[in-house]
């Protein structure tokens, strides 16, 4: 299947979730020996919102490390690639097409855009022929399935049959990491 979220690259979704913030704020207070509780009506005190905005602001950062996080993400493998080198403190586990035997998925741009003479990383805002190129993009996708397909119809292991599959296949995973490395990552 190609592009199967329509426009979109990918999906997250919020999965699970640990800690609040008196979770940080008792983490910060612990250096003093103190707890801190929530008003009567359940708010959080004005001093505990002070401690997290100088927190903040001043990079202390380990409190905000003991709230977790957990997501089910859903990107192309190009992309997950580059996500996967923010790894610190973060647990991953990833769909495998050595036990999966659905229909790979693939992203393929709507637009595509000529490379930056100046970024070897990057791209112009220039588009090029996308309705050409993309739609190569898609054969070549489907003739890498129709192949993988075949590989697995006559016997060769999923493991092996699977590194024929182009980078713009779709992978899912689920991640758990702290606060603090999402507000790192989203910085």
């Amino acid at each position: 299947m190609i592009n199967p979220l329509g426009d979109g690259i990918g999906s997250v979704e919020l999965i699970n979730h640990m800690g609040d913030d008196l979770m940080v704020v008792n983490a910060a207070r612990v250096s003093y020996d103190k707890v801190s509780t929530y008003n009567a009506d359940g708010s959080l005190k004005d001093s505990d919102k002070k401690i997290i905005k100088y927190m903040g602001e001043h990079n202390h950062w380990t409190p905000f490390g003991h709230p977790q996080l957990q997501f089910r993400i859903k990107m192309p493998i190009f992309i997950a690639r580059e996500w996967y080198r923010h790894s610190i403190g973060v647990v991953r586990n990833e769909v495998s097409r050595r036990y999966v035997k659905s229909e790979p998925e693939f992203y393929v741009p709507d637009v595509i855009r000529n490379p930056d003479p100046k970024n070897k990383q990057g791209s112009m805002g220039e588009h090029i022929d996308s309705f050409i190129h993309a739609s190569n993009m898609r054969q070549t996708a489907k003739a890498a399935v129709d192949q993988y397909n075949k590989l697995i119809e006559s016997g060769v292991a999923a493991e092996q049959a699977r590194v024929i599959l182009p980078q713009g296949m779709y992978t899912e995973f689920i991640e758990t990491g702290s606060l603090y490395f999402y507000a790192h990552l989203c910085k």
